[in-house]
């Protein structure tokens, strides 16, 4: 089968993948090195402190989280990451923007002539919807079937579901009598919803994300180091320690998400999900095999001995057989081969 040559584009936040967390530079980085795996002849745009098997093209030496005020604005750094890999368009079959917040991409797709693929890694609205069908030559790539549901007006649009290296979490076959909360602190996450289902139960809760404005406001108040705990940012060891361990992981979501990678993550570690019925949690999460998909917080509380009941060797083979990174591979090469034909 031919090989391709890749110009995958990702965000200049930070490295790929991201010294801790951040699903956008870590499911790059899979793609990236699946891609090189298989033979094809990927050039990564990032940067330089970026360690890849593939080609590097940095623009920038470090990413703008790095240095927030040196690199501003930080739109600027990631257009023209966007538009080198563009004036390298020659040596490529087809151009992958993996960007974090907008589909910058889209813009260049009139002045290339190859395929422009563009994933869509958050939840658009109505205004950007009309920016996007300005370019219809653009291939967006969502997540989710709900994320999908959205992308109205659009003729090519491609779900693509994240994936993981499955095999890096090991499974937990002991459940210690703690709930687990990992994610970024905002409302919509659902953090002070996890903390009432921890007092209404007694049952001890673990929080675990990047200190924020919203976390010293309105959650800091409510931990007490006894029945809530807040651990800060963990690195990739303490997470999956944490994740074998836990009797269940909580994302009492509150606003609809296109995806969610730490449900895939729990359930790749054997640990069951207790989550709320929005956005895409119905499709990655299956109800009463890996987990408790339910309407409201009172269901959710009185759902938990059965979502503790599950087997998690059967959590574990779900993740497993719909969520590995190696299918998430054969997606993308699908994509590419049929954009480079046509």
């Amino acid at each position: 089968m031919t090989l391709l040559r890749v110009g995958l584009i990702g965000p200049v936040a930070t490295t790929i993948p991201a010294p801790k967390n951040g699903s956008v530079e870590l499911v790059t980085s899979l793609l990236c090195d699946g891609l090189v795996e298989r033979g094809h002849d990927v050039t990564l745009f990032s940067v330089g402190q970026t360690q890849t098997r593939a080609k590097l093209h940095a623009e920038f030496e470090q990413g703008y989280w790095q240095d927030p005020h040196g690199m501003w604005p930080w739109e600027m750094y990631e257009l023209y990451n966007v538009a080198a890999a563009f004036e390298r368009h020659r040596e490529f079959d087809v151009i992958h923007y993996q960007g974090a917040y907008f589909p910058m991409s889209a813009a260049f797709s009139r002045l290339c002539p190859l395929p422009v693929v563009q994933t869509i890694h958050h939840q658009p609205v109505a205004g950007e919807l009309q920016l996007f069908r300005k370019y219809p030559d653009t291939h967006y790539v969502v997540l989710s079937d709900y994320q999908a549901s959205a992308m109205t007006g659009l003729s090519s649009v491609t779900t693509v579901r994240h994936g993981l290296d499955t095999h890096n979490f090991p499974l937990g076959t002991q459940a210690e009598d703690f709930l687990l909360f990992l994610g970024r602190f905002t409302p919509g996450k659902g953090v002070l919803e996890a903390i009432e289902v921890a007092r209404r139960t007694g049952t001890r809760l673990l929080l675990a994300a990047p200190e924020s404005d919203y976390y010293r406001s309105s959650i800091a108040p409510h931990v007490d180091g006894r029945l809530v705990q807040y651990l800060g940012e963990l690195d990739f060891a303490a997470k999956t320690d944490l994740l074998r361990r836990a009797r269940a992981l909580l994302y009492p979501v509150q606003e609809g998400e296109p995806f969610g990678l730490v449900l895939v993550e729990a359930m790749a570690s054997g640990t069951p999900v207790a989550a709320l019925r929005r956005g895409a949690v119905p499709e990655i999460v299956r109800d009463g095999v890996a987990g408790g998909v339910f309407d409201s917080v009172e269901e959710l509380i009185a759902g938990l001995p059965r979502v503790y009941a599950l087997d998690r060797h059967v959590v574990r083979a779900h993740a497993v057989e719909h969520f590995d990174a190696r299918r998430m591979v054969d997606d993308y090469e699908r994509l590419y081969r049929k954009l480079v034909q046509r």
